[in-house]
């Protein structure tokens, strides 16, 4: 939805066919539903490939396997790129890539430059693009020209309320409301963790980071809003849709949970546009030739800390 909001036709491929009718429901490109592998054959030349490869191989929640897990997609990625020669690719992921997954990350870099492209990355906080969270991603380009990371778009942080404020008092028939019991579970998982804030959606702030586990996962990791009258419910598709920064008109396909899924899994389309935005401007600049790529990476080398060749990490 961001690249699309920054002018560009979009090709989706994507294997849960619940996400794919979504991005057909909403958005003007295609979208095939299909599981990718090494040896996917695509029907388009592509001037850019996007690419969010699953993040669980490298997350804190998700055992941190890295190349190991049956969910790594970056030999697909790389195929793909290898395949078409793209003027830009860009994926994102989470910044575990940095730490438990930096090893493979550097591997990854490496086989981008092998390819001839300058490879950069930056890790963006949506909350400086619009985006009424504190969520941080990794992002790494892969260019052949002059790309520049977005800079922050909004100096004045939206926060939840911002966001939610409208609905967060309403009672829906299908509301889920925490037990006693689960209360007392949430009061035991956040001293042994040793909780400062509780993990209730506060309205004065930003919220914490979106993603599937805490919109329907376990009790304790749970997203949820206090109410007035001192109960907690956990949040709506649409409440955690609006934290993504999600319009209301844009529908989600299946079942709750496949819903809540595709939320928690998306990128927020403000962050996506303001690197859209970026890819455009990339795009439509000068393009350098294969020693100039050379010559820049070279120099780059030699002035600048970088994490395995030509990898550029700031924080």
């Amino acid at each position: 939805m961001g690249f699309e909001a920054a002018g560009f036709r979009t090709i989706g491929y994507e294997m849960d066919a619940d996400a794919a009718e979504t991005y057909r429901g909403n958005l003007s490109g295609p979208c095939h539903c299909e599981k990718l592998t090494i040896d996917s054959q695509y029907l388009t030349q592509p001037e850019i490939v996007i690419g969010g490869p699953p993040c669980q191989p490298f997350s804190v929640g998700g055992n941190q396997l890295g190349r190991q897990d049956p969910r790594n997609g970056f030999p697909i990625f790389l195929k793909a790129v290898r395949m078409h020669s793209p003027k830009l690719a860009i994926f994102e992921n989470v910044r575990g890539m940095l730490y438990q997954g930096r090893a493979y990350l550097t591997e990854i870099v490496t086989a981008l430059e092998d390819l001839g492209y300058v490879v950069e990355s930056k890790i963006l906080r949506a909350a400086d693009y619009g985006v009424p969270q504190m969520r941080e991603r990794l992002f790494v380009a892969a260019h052949r020209g002059e790309w520049t990371f977005p800079p922050p778009t909004f100096p004045k942080l939206y926060t939840a309320g911002d966001a939610v404020s409208d609905l967060a008092e309403c009672i829906a028939a299908d509301s889920k409301f925490l037990t006693s019991s689960m209360d007392a579970y949430v009061a035991k998982y956040e001293k042994a963790s040793k909780c400062i804030t509780p993990r209730d959606l506060h309205l004065d702030r930003p919220s914490r980071t979106i993603t599937c586990r805490n919109l329907c996962g376990a009790t304790g990791d749970m997203m949820r809003i206090k109410l007035k009258d001192g109960r907690r419910r956990r949040l709506s598709v649409r409440e955690g849709a609006r934290l993504q920064s999600f319009p209301d008109w844009f529908k989600f396909s299946g079942t709750e949970s496949s819903q809540y899924n595709q939320v928690g899994n998306a990128v927020p389309p403000l962050l996506g546009k303001a690197v859209g935005v970026a890819a455009w401007n990339c795009l439509h600049g000068v393009t350098l030739t294969t020693n100039q790529v050379r010559t820049l990476h070279s120099e780059r080398l030699q002035q600048t800390e970088f994490l395995g060749g030509g990898m550029n990490v700031e924080d």
